[in-house]
């Protein structure tokens, strides 16, 4: 006879429900932990980029941003590196020599880089002194991100406006304990520095060979495009032909290559450099289109052109790519405002070659940033003049202002110093007051008859000094990682930054 089941009572009923419901409990809060762990996971490891394009424009800082975006666009607009979606800034301070790292007990910080200083930063992830190169603040040799790069089957490239062992391209590629050893004509004492070392160096140590040799033979570096040719010479002709570089021009004859070779350029690895010393700035080509010199190619034709002989993927990776407008810089250490805005327009050309490439592929980083401001860049009230003129301070013509009630050492006003100052004009070239500090220029919302140099101009831009100054310079970015670019970074965090994308740190 078949037993009839027990009958369900009300607790047996409330059990089950409570069984259930601790099940289902059960079940919800492993697959919640499961998400939270993917997605902490995924949150906290870096994102990776098949291609790095890192943009400097040299001694850019924010006020040669803004001063460009105003000249050309107007102060409602917008440079292309101002409409990426990432901003932020980076402390770029230097350390002295024999000084630890920043944290250590013997940190001993340089409150003002330069750019040899500050391109190792970021080449290298470490603060070293001014001057050296691929070395740390002890005389160390240590890897740069583009020899890492190299290693693990990436592409390279280095563009420059500037002689290419010049400070920013060469501190990607070489090891040199002072960055005045170029080459190929050059003192030893100037590759040598015993305050570190203790002694000479043997030649054949890296730290005193010349930036050209490392660069002819190390091969670090696929397509280098720049200036400079007048720092090689036959024998790194001859090294770089048996790496299999394709020479636009002729080292052993000093003939610069031509932007009709640069065009025709296919080869895997090409080396072209279009002066003997830096490129031509920018005005002087628009001014003088006839010369042979305003036939040299822009810097977005050179970063266009290396993008295209990069982005090959032979190696199945991507690339690395640093390109440097050095022309902002210089022009800043000699005041003269209407050449480093010709820059500035320039180089941001080059960000938007840069970011229709990345657009388009899709998983490209793009960093666009500063090694250092240079010559206290500023833009003054119409009608004022950089203090640096002045022997003393202005009248306070807010005096009713509570806020501003100070009363000046001087009741007279401001007047020239005529010790330090020549008139309106600061640096050289004095005769053309169009470029030079307090120089004035048009924008796009001055009427027509509105001429550069004049009173009316609505621009007015001064210089504090002719060297680098030491405030925190922008960072814009676009791509894969570089929401990491928010907020406030130091230049040793970029070295991370990149690495991390490329996955060449792990």
């Amino acid at each position: 006879m078949t037993q009839a089941p027990a009958a369900v009572t009300p607790a047996d009923s409330e059990r089950k429900i409570r069984r259930i419901i601790w099940v289902v409990l059960g079940a919800a809060v492993a697959t919640g932990m499961i998400w939270y762990a993917v997605f902490n996971a995924t949150k906290s490891a870096p994102a990776t980029a098949e291609n790095v394009i890192y943009l400097l424009g040299d001694g850019m800082g924010r006020t040669q941003v803004t001063a460009g975006r105003e000249r050309f666009y107007g102060a409602e607009g917008r440079l292309v590196m101002e409409t990426l979606p990432v901003h932020g800034s980076v402390s770029t301070y230097a350390v002295q020599k024999k000084s630890g790292q920043p944290g250590q007990a013997d940190f001993n910080p340089e409150l003002v880089t330069d750019s040899a200083a500050a391109t190792t930063a970021w080449a290298s992830g470490i603060k070293t002194y001014n001057a050296a190169l691929g070395v740390d603040a002890k005389g160390a040799v240590v890897p740069t991100i583009m020899e890492l790069a190299k290693q693990a089957g990436y592409r390279t490239g280095n563009v420059s406006t500037a002689e290419v062992t010049d400070a920013s391209p060469a501190g990607q590629v070489s090891h040199v304990l002072s960055r005045g050893c170029q080459g190929p004509d050059y003192s030893a004492d100037a590759c040598q520095d015993t305050e570190i070392t203790g002694k000479p160096l043997p030649a054949s140590d890296v730290r005193v060979t010349p930036v050209a040799d490392q660069i002819a033979r190390n091969g670090t570096t696929d397509v280098i495009l720049g200036g400079g040719l007048g720092r090689f010479d036959a024998s790194n002709e001859t090294a770089l032909k048996e790496q299999g570089y394709a020479i636009l021009g002729s080292v052993s004859n000093q003939i610069p290559a031509t932007r009709t070779a640069l065009n025709a350029a296919a080869q895997e690895k090409v080396f072209g450099l279009f002066n003997t010393g830096n490129l031509t700035v920018e005005k002087a080509k628009q001014d003088n289109p006839e010369d042979p010199e305003a036939k040299e190619p822009s810097l977005s034709e050179m970063t266009k052109k290396a993008i295209e002989l990069l982005d090959r993927k032979t190696s199945g990776k991507g690339f690395y790519l640093q390109v440097e407008g050095a022309l902002i810089d210089k022009r800043s250490h000699d005041n003269d405002a209407a050449q480093t805005l010709e820059e500035v327009k320039a180089f941001d050309d080059a960000v938007a070659a840069a970011l229709d490439f990345s657009k388009k592929d899709g998983n490209t980083l793009v960093i666009v940033t500063a090694d250092h401001e240079t010559g206290g860049f500023n833009i003054i009230e119409k009608g004022t003049f950089t203090n640096a003129e002045a022997a003393g301070p202005p009248v306070n013509v807010d005096s009713g202002n509570p806020a501003n009630n100070s009363t000046p050492t001087r009741s007279d006003g401001n007047s020239k110093d005529t010790d330090r100052s020549t008139g309106i004009t600061n640096g050289t070239g004095a005769t053309d007051p169009k470029n030079f500090g307090p120089a004035t220029f048009r924008t796009p919302s001055d009427p027509p008859h509105v001429k550069d140099g004049s009173k009316e101009a609505s621009l007015w831009l001064t210089y504090a000094s002719g060297n680098h100054a030491g405030a925190d310079v922008p960072v814009y970015a676009y791509g894969p990682g570089s929401e990491q670019l928010h907020g406030s970074v130091d230049n040793t965090d970029l070295f991370d930054i990149v690495g991390n994308a490329l996955g060449v740190l792990r």
